[in-house]
Formats: C-alpha cells, structure tokens, sequence
C-alpha cells in the first residue's frame, strides 16, 4: 500500500471485515477479511462456486450477511450508494426488454438525478461520450435485444460509465466476449485506474490476472491471499485456491 504525502496510509475504497454469508445455511462466503485499495484495479479470482459473485453481492449490501462487516469509503454500503456502480452478469439481465441502447445507458444517471426527474441534455451528452467511449455510438437507438453478446457487454459498461461513480464493481465483464470488446473494456478499465477510480473485477481468465491488475484477490468461500499481483498470484496461492486442480500456472519468469 502507498503513502499519501502526509506519510500516512491512503484511505481504501473498500473494508470487509469477518464476513460470513451464508445459503440454506450453507457458507458461501467464511470468515473473509478483504481491503480494496483506493485507485487500484483489483481482480477477484477463484473456481467456480468460490463465492466471487457473492462477494460483490454483499459488498453492494444486496445479500443478507450472516456476520461481519462491509464498509465503503467509510460508510455503511447504503450509505455510499451512488459513490458505486455496478456492471453484473450479462447472463443475469433480461435483454429482451424492450428498450434502446441509449435508454440502457440513460438509466445509469437515475441514481444521482431521483426518479422524478427526466434525464435532460447534459445526461444525453454524457451518454454519448460513454457510448462513443465503449465503440457503441452508432447502435444509440438499437434495440438491446438485436445486439451481440459483446456488444450487450460494452453498453452495460457504458452505463456504468454514466454514473460517475468513485467506485466500480464489475461481475465477469469479459465473459463471452471477443477480443475486440475485451481491448475495448481493457483500455475503459485502465482509464478509470488513470482518473483515480477503483475498480473491481470478478475475472475468470488467469493468464491475464498479471497483465490486467494491479491487485488480486484469491478466494475460495475463505480468503486464500489478497495483495499486490506480484506478491499473491504466486503458483502457491493459486493451489491453495484451486485445491491443486490450477487451470493455468505462470510460468517461471
């Protein structure tokens, strides 16, 4: 962790402290003690059924907790509401609503403007700017449900991007997508890094975890390790976190 000038420690974006979730009470999440640095991209990675989604869920305060604590920028999840947003599954969504591109995207700046409140022309323009950002602005007035898998993915960043949020959650963003859109969502992610967001990434593809990140998390229902990516993605932790069935090992060097 850097220090600020003063010489002391920079806040974190994020504090999880003895967090226990539990389904049909079933632990999904055990005992997990995690900090997300201010400014960071940080991956969470582990296998399936490991409790990543979960993890964000209960970060974002949309799943009951068992035991322990979540604080954001110091505050109570719902208390931090619009400092985070949040990209989920694509899986998750149901994109045969029938709405518009731009429409998706508008919706991002609802949590700042209130329900009884229109988006008006500076909401527009910066949908504009996100979807011209994502490679989207020709698909403005497209159907979400004629879009391709990557293409759905790129717009819901865009909509994230709208928000204008210190923090973002994002739950497998590169799940499903070609190369394109992952360049694409790559270089948005280093962007945010560059404006001094934090950005969070549920991340299933270990080979890129050291190209991508600065910080991982590995986790399987416990926290495995948590840190730099040059100091916790060791082939060690990934074993631990893998019980010994690692899709992918670094190779040495």
């Amino acid at each position: 962790m850097r220090p600020d000038p003063d010489g002391g420690a920079p806040p974190l974006a994020i504090e999880v402290n003895d967090l226990t979730v539990a389904y049909r009470e079933q632990p999904v999440l055990w005992d997990v003690d995690v900090s997300f640095r201010q400014g960071a991209l940080t991956a969470i990675v582990g296998p399936n059924g490991a409790g990543k989604t979960t993890l964000i869920r209960a970060i974002l305060g949309l799943v009951p907790l068992a035991a322990g604590m979540v604080r954001i920028l110091g505050r109570a999840p719902e208390d931090a509401r619009t400092e985070v947003a949040y990209v989920p599954q694509r899986g998750s969504v149901d994109w045969d609503f029938p709405t518009s591109v731009l429409d998706l995207v508008l919706m991002g700046t609802y949590g700042r403007l209130g329900w009884f409140r229109r988006p008006g022309a500076a909401e527009r323009d910066r949908a504009g700017e996100a979807l011209e950002k994502v490679g989207m602005e020709a698909f403005a007035e497209r159907q979400i449900s004629q879009l391709s898998g990557g293409q759905q993915q790129r717009v819901f960043l865009a909509r994230a991007l709208v928000q204008d949020a210190r923090i973002y959650l994002m739950d497998e963003p590169f799940q499903g997508v070609d190369a394109r859109t992952e360049t694409a969502i790559v270089e948005v992610l280093r962007e945010l890094r560059a404006r001094g967001n934090t950005v969070i990434v549920v991340h299933h593809a270990l080979q890129t975890v050291a190209e991508y990140f600065d910080e991982v998390v590995l986790l399987n229902v416990r926290r495995i390790a948590s840190g730099p990516v040059e100091e916790a993605f060791t082939d060690e932790n990934l074993r631990l976190a893998y019980g010994g069935r690692v899709p992918f090992l670094r190779s040495a060097g």
